[in-house]
C-alpha cells in the first residue's frame, strides 16, 4: 500500500525539508506534516502554500508528539532529525537529547499509534566506528561498535538499539534504517564539508585513510524510495569509489598540515574556540583510518543505484559550493609527478 499519510521530523534541515517537500509533490501522498522546533526549511515552506504539506511546530522529545501521530492518523513515519549539527561543542549535551530522548518517544508514540505501518529512519555509517582492527569493507552483518563514550556515533548506536526494540515489539510495521555515509554536495553543511573549506587542513601525520561520500541528492531520493517503496531491513548507503584524504584534499585546493596524531586533539581545541570545525574524538579516529561501507544489498535488494560516485560527489561540492583553491591544483599534480619520477 502507498503511504498515504506521512511525518517527517526534522524538516528544518535541509534533508528533511527536502524530502518533505518531495514526498509532498508525489500525487499518491495525501498529507505530508513536517515536524521540527525551528521554522521549517524554504523547501517545505513553498509545498505548505501550495496545501501539500503542513508544518507543526512541536518537539519530538515531548510526549504530545503521540497526539500528533494519533489524530492525523499517521501510517509512515520518517525520522530524519538525527543530527551532528556542526557547531556543536557547546551545544552537545542538547544535541544528545534531541538524538537519543527524541528518538525514545517517538518510538514510543509509533508504538502506540495503531495507525502506523511504516518507519523509516535516517542513521549513518558512523555507528560502525573507526578503526585499525575494522574490516577493510564493512557490511550491513557487521554489529554497531560503541567505539566513542560520547557523541554523534554514539548516539546513532543507540538509537539503532531504540528501533530493533521496537521492531520487536511492533511486528507488523515495516522498518527501514538507511545508514548513510558522509554527505556531501553543494549545499550540504556538515563537520567535513566545513574540514574541507578550511584553507589550510589538518591532517594525522602517517594516514591517508579512504574517503566513501554520498551526495546528498542521492542521499534524499533514497529516503523517497524507502518511503513509497519500502524495503524492510538496514541498507547501507554510499556512492561507489573511494577518495584518499591527500586526493580530497588537492582537488579542493587546499593545503594539507600534517600534525602528529596526539597534536590532533590541540587542533581540534583550537578549531573548536574558533568556531569554524567540531573536531571531535570521533572525527579525529574517521581521519585516521577512514570507513568504507558495501552497498550491494542497496542495489540488489533496496533497488537503488547513487547517481554519483564518490569522486563526484565530492567534485559537486567543491565546484558548487563556490571554494576558491588555496593553490593550484595542477602545480601540486605537476609537483607530484616531479617527486614520484625522483624515487
Amino acid at each position: 500500500m502507498p503511504p498515504r499519510i506521512v511525518l517527517v521530523t526534522g524538516v528544518g534541515s535541509h534533508l528533511g525539508g527536502h524530502l518533505a517537500a518531495r514526498l509532498a509533490a508525489d500525487p499518491t501522498v495525501e498529507r505530508v506534516l513536517g515536524v521540527d522546533t525551528v521554522g521549517p526549511h524554504s523547501s517545505i515552506e513553498a509545498a505548505a502554500g501550495a496545501g501539500r504539506a503542513e508544518f507543526v511546530r512541536a518537539d519530538i522529545r515531548n510526549p504530545l508528539i503521540a497526539k500528533v501521530i494519533t489524530s492525523a492518523e499517521v501510517d509512515t513515519v520518517v525520522h530524519a532529525s538525527l543530527t551532528a549539527i556542526p557547531p556543536g561543542p557547546a551545544r552537545r549535551s542538547a544535541v544528545k537529547e534531541m538524538n537519543v530522548i527524541g528518538a525514545m518517544q517517538l518510538l514510543a508514540a509509533c508504538q502506540r499509534a495503531p495507525s502506523v505501518r511504516r518507519l523509516v529512519v535516517k542513521s549513518t555509517a558512523a555507528v560502525y566506528g573507526a578503526g585499525a582492527r575494522l574490516p577493510a569493507v564493512l557490511t550491513e552483518d557487521d554489529p554497531p561498535r560503541e567505539l566513542s563514550s560520547s557523541g554523534y556515533a554514539k548516539d546513532a548506536v543507540e538509537v539503532e538499539g531504540y528501533v530493533r526494540g521496537f521492531a520487536r515489539r511492533r511486528p507488523d510495521v515495516d522498518v527501514t534504517v538507511i545508514r548513510l555515509t558522509n554527505l556531501i554536495g553543494p549545499q550540504v553543511d556538515t563537520v567535513l564539508t566545513r574540514y574541507f573549506a578550511l584553507p589550510v587542513v589538518p591532517t594525522v601525520l602517517g594516514f591517508d585513510p579512504r574517503l566513501q561520500l554520498l551526495h546528498s541528492e542521492d542521499a534524499l531520493a533514497i529516503l523517497e524510495r524507502a518511503v513509497t517503496n519500502p524495503v524492510p531491513g538496514v541498507f547501507n548507503a554510499g556512492g561507489d569509489g573511494v577518495l584518499l584524504l591527500s586526493q580530497a584534499i588537492r582537488r579542493a585546493g587546499r593545503i594539507p598540515f600534517p600534525v602528529p596524531r596526539a597534536a590532533m586533539p590541540t587542533a581540534g581545541r583550537l578549531l573548536r574556540g574558533a568556531r569554524v570545525v567540531d573536531f571531535s574524538a570521533d572525527h579525529v579516529r574517521y581521519l585516521n583510518h577512514g570507513r568504507v561501507v558495501d552497498t550491494t544489498r542497496l542495489r540488489t535488494v533496496f533497488g537503488f543505484t547513487p547517481r554519483w560516485t564518490t569522486r563526484q560527489a565530492f567534485d559537486d561540492y567543491v565546484h558548487g559550493s563556490g571554494l576558491r583553491p588555496v593553490v593550484d591544483t595542477s602545480v601540486i599534480e605537476r609537483l607530484e609527478r616531479t617527486v614520484g619520477g625522483t624515487r
